[in-house]
């Protein structure tokens, strides 16, 4: 697995994921504003690596005397639709003050944990398919490690011969930048294409499985995740292919009824407009929505760590 996040007490390092593949560099983060601005400008992303950035920059905050209660708002405030930011924070809060630098590294090893039962869940979901799909990163860059819908792919391709099909996920190419590199990094087969071709790919029966991750969960179970998603949903809908969410218990945000509810990150329009300085496209009216809803009914699976739930999902204990 790859490591992108340190803590030694003082400081939080986070690989720079803006940059990989082509260069590996560390952002230093030395204050709970520096976190969440890390978090805002894409340093860090991937709903439980931002929980766990979160729960470590309540801890800088903590270590540095700072006010606690403006450290919290400064972290909420910085994306507004994973809800694992909130956990984060929230469970920093309910927990003594003196602790809160042990606690964060807890969440950290936990989550860990969490992805690799859910791995195997997954792989047991998924059992006997070749070839899946998989949008956006959802393995070790945007999580503590392992991940979560990439996670029940690295545990299927460790039980035997796999191949992903990694969609690019246009505007901000999570696919094509970080989950091509992990697999790559693992040596498990993949093949990069636009994300306009998973149609195609479908209707010729090349796709066993498709494979998302997820930001909040609804108490319904309505997904928001990457933008792209509900189209992939209503693919895999139409040509007969499960669609399965990697969704740790962290991500069901109970107390939002549907996916009506959850708010949705607009994102600037340079990254529709071009890409690393490269323009492509100016003086247009752009929307760039960061995440969509998929609604409950075009979900076949919801594989937590627990196994696999369906609404309405277990209480919470």
């Amino acid at each position: 697995m790859l490591e992108h996040i340190r803590f030694d007490g003082e400081c939080l390092a986070l690989l720079d994921q803006r940059i990989l593949p082509t260069a590996v560099e560390w952002v230093d983060c030395r204050t709970a504003q520096q976190a969440a601005e890390a978090i805002r400008a894409m340093v860090v992303r991937g709903a439980p690596a931002i929980g766990i950035t979160a729960a470590y920059g309540m801890a800088l905050a903590a270590a540095r005397g700072d006010d606690l209660t403006e450290a919290a708002r400064v972290l909420l405030a910085s994306r507004p639709t994973a809800v694992n930011l909130r956990w984060g924070v929230e469970r920093m809060q309910a927990t003594p003050v003196a602790a809160w630098a042990a606690e964060a590294r807890a969440i950290h090893r936990e989550d860990i944990a969490i992805n690799k039962r859910m791995g195997e869940f997954g792989a047991d979901v998924i059992a006997g398919a070749k070839n899946v799909y998989h949008h956006c990163n959802t393995g070790t860059l945007a999580t503590g490690g392992w991940g979560t819908a990439l996670g029940i792919a690295r545990s299927a391709a460790a039980r035997g011969p796999l191949h992903v099909w990694v969609g690019e996920t246009r505007p901000y190419l999570q696919g094509a930048r970080l989950t091509a590199f992990e697999l790559q990094q693992d040596d498990i087969d993949c093949t990069l294409v636009a994300d306009s071709v998973a149609a195609s790919l479908m209707a010729r029966g090349a796709v066993d499985a498709v494979l998302v991750g997820c930001d909040r969960v609804a108490a319904n179970g309505d997904v928001a995740n990457k933008v792209g998603t509900l189209s992939l949903a209503v693919l895999a809908k139409h040509y007969g292919v499960p669609f399965i969410v990697g969704m740790p218990t962290s991500t069901l945000d109970r107390t939002c009824p549907t996916g009506a509810q959850i708010p949705i990150e607009e994102r600037d329009a340079s990254e529709v407009l071009g890409h690393k300085g490269v323009v492509w496209a100016a003086d247009v009216p752009v929307h760039n929505p960061s995440f969509d809803v998929t609604p409950a009914a075009l979900v076949t699976a919801w594989v937590t760590e627990h196994g696999v739930w369906r609404p309405p999902f277990p209480p919470a204990t």
